[in-house]
């Protein structure tokens, strides 16, 4: 299997080797970063070198490009893989979300993929293009295009896109129409330089289809509506290494993925949203960040959709969804289906180790219509109420009766599994019988809390559903209220919240372990 963490640290290595081709000759000259000022640590070699590092680097990116372009196996753009939702097309909270409380409306497949682009500067050739200042007026029109299987390195650059024409909506997100700098062919570097933009549909960095894009200490800023900060789609890949974008319009995730996936990796920078149904990541991709602040001020901070992965590593993530009242909820990191032909069906997967995971309002996770994974690593989460009295919810894995359609009543609950190690979780936890839920507690593990079994999103049915409960030897749960479950295999403790043990007993009443608790006693139809 293609490594392509391993590799795109290497690529980020072999870029910052040919970063150093930008200095001159002159004696003390030497290359601004993004703030103007001076890097310190700027690398000097002999032509003969420089003229070595490029070749080396020709050669190694050529071969990540190859191999990452056989390890993908992701559905051609427009692909839909299960029945659509069919919401209004219109203001925002109308849509099959981006951000959910947000949107892009019905993709409409590849109807509307263009047969070609529009750009100031397209590469016919392979570059390395030094000090570029550049702004695009035109509708719809990117300043950068990349579309042969040319490699172009631009260090030193400002790049500025303003229209007041441009369409952005599905063309953008799904295709990377009016991206301020788009490939979608080849290898197209970014070394050291400002993105911004005021169009619709003008992300910063775009990668889609065959196409690659690698970013070196940028600062990109958009400011309208599906303008995304870095985004793939069609299968492309993007490599980010200190990278910082902020968004304000809607749907505009900083770290952002559409139809037909592709990969991402990100290594360090910060991702901040400003726009409703801005998350910090939507996710229709296989995105990793590592060591970054993401931050989404007016959406959830985390949106995966489908067959599709996101991981953090030591990343501090800060969700504020506001009330909406076509949900049925609130939450800050969502796995789920809409319908809308977007990702292909499957178990979506949130991993998160280390790090925090600030909810300024309601929830904390929640997953519907899909079968979901969330895999919780010494996390410090942080609750929207000071005291953590009680918030929303810690997970809610059901169906729901969502406005805009995700899936058909009565059939759109969650298949859920939650890994918990070294792990707090605080707060109910809420499936129904529509829906399966198997919590995992190990590792040093404690759960502060109690599960419902809570029908409001199933109409006049019931199914199978059920939640099974693991807790091994080093874990704990502390019940607070009476609950009833499917499984539950003790091999830690289960006690309430004075450390009392906690009553079992099975579904017609019969004992199954005494327990000297008063608050809480847990019903059960199998123990182990």
């Amino acid at each position: 299997m293609y490594n392509f963490s391993k590799n795109m640290h290497i690529l980020a290595i072999i870029m910052a080797l040919a970063l150093a081709t930008v200095v001159t000759g002159s004696c003390g000259s030497k290359t601004a970063n993004s703030n103007g000022s001076n890097p310190e640590n700027t690398i000097v070699a002999s032509p003969e070198a420089l003229d070595a590092q490029k070749a080396e680097a020709s050669t190694n990116i050529a071969s990540i490009q190859e191999n990452a372009e056989k390890d993908l196996e992701i559905p051609p753009p427009g692909e839909n893989p299960g029945d659509m939702a069919s919401p209004p097309d219109g203001k925002p909270g109308d849509m099959p979300p981006e951000g959910l409380n947000g949107g892009n409306g019905m993709p409409p497949g590849d109807s509307n993929k263009p047969s070609s682009y529009i750009a100031m500067n397209t590469y016919t050739e392979s570059e390395n293009v030094v000090d570029l200042d550049l702004t695009s007026n035109g509708k719809d029109e990117s300043a950068i295009l990349l579309d042969k299987n040319f490699e172009v390195t631009i260090n030193n650059f400002k790049i500025n896109r303003v229209s007041l024409e441009s369409t952005g909506g599905d063309t953008a997100s799904f295709y990377g129409v009016g991206a301020a700098t788009l490939a979608t062919n080849g290898t197209l570097n970014l070394n050291v330089g400002d993105i911004t933009t005021d169009a619709k549909g003008a992300a910063g960095i775009f990668a889609y289809g065959n196409g690659s894009a690698n970013a070196l200490n940028v600062n990109i800023e958009t400011k309208k509506d599906t303008s995304g900060g870095i985004h793939v789609a069609g299968g492309g890949k993007l490599y980010a290494g200190n990278v910082n974008a902020t968004t304000f319009g809607e749907s505009s995730a900083a770290i952002r993925s559409d139809r037909g996936g592709g990969k991402m990796e990100v290594d360090g920078g910060t991702f901040t949203t400003n726009g409703s149904g801005s998350p910090a990541i939507y996710c229709t991709a296989d995105i990793t960040v590592n060591d970054a602040k993401l931050i989404a001020n007016n959406s959830e901070g985390i949106c995966i959709e489908g067959l599709n992965t996101t991981t953090l590593n030591n990343c501090d993530l800060t969700c504020n969804m506001p009330n909406l009242s076509q949900n049925d909820c609130t939450w800050s990191v969502i796995v789920y289906q809409s319908m809308s032909g977007d990702s292909q069906i499957g178990k979506g997967t949130f991993n998160m180790e280390g790090g925090t995971l600030t909810s300024k309002n309601g929830g904390i996770f929640y997953t519907t219509n899909t079968e979901s994974e969330f895999n919780l690593t010494n996390v410090e989460i942080i609750y929207s109420n000071p005291n953590r009295s009680s918030p929303d919810f810690f997970l809610k894995a059901t169906g729901n009766k969502n406005q805009r359609g995700w899936g058909k009543e009565n059939a759109n609950g969650a298949n859920c599994t939650f890994n918990a190690s070294m792990q707090e979780l605080y707060g109910p936890i809420h499936y129904d019988s529509i829906s399966t839920l198997e919590l995992n507690l190990k590792n040093n593990s404690t759960f502060e809390g109690t599960i419902i079994d809570d029908e409001s999103a199933v109409n006049n049915t019931k199914g199978n559903g059920y939640a099974n409960v693991s807790i091994d030897e080093t874990s704990s749960w502390h019940l607070t209220s009476d609950a009833t479950i499917n499984k539950l295999t003790l091999k830690g403790s289960l006690l309430d919240q004075d450390g009392e043990t906690i009553k079992i007993i099975d579904k017609d009443g019969n004992t199954l372990r005494e327990g000297t608790s008063a608050i809480a006693t847990l019903t059960v139809n199998e123990l182990m």
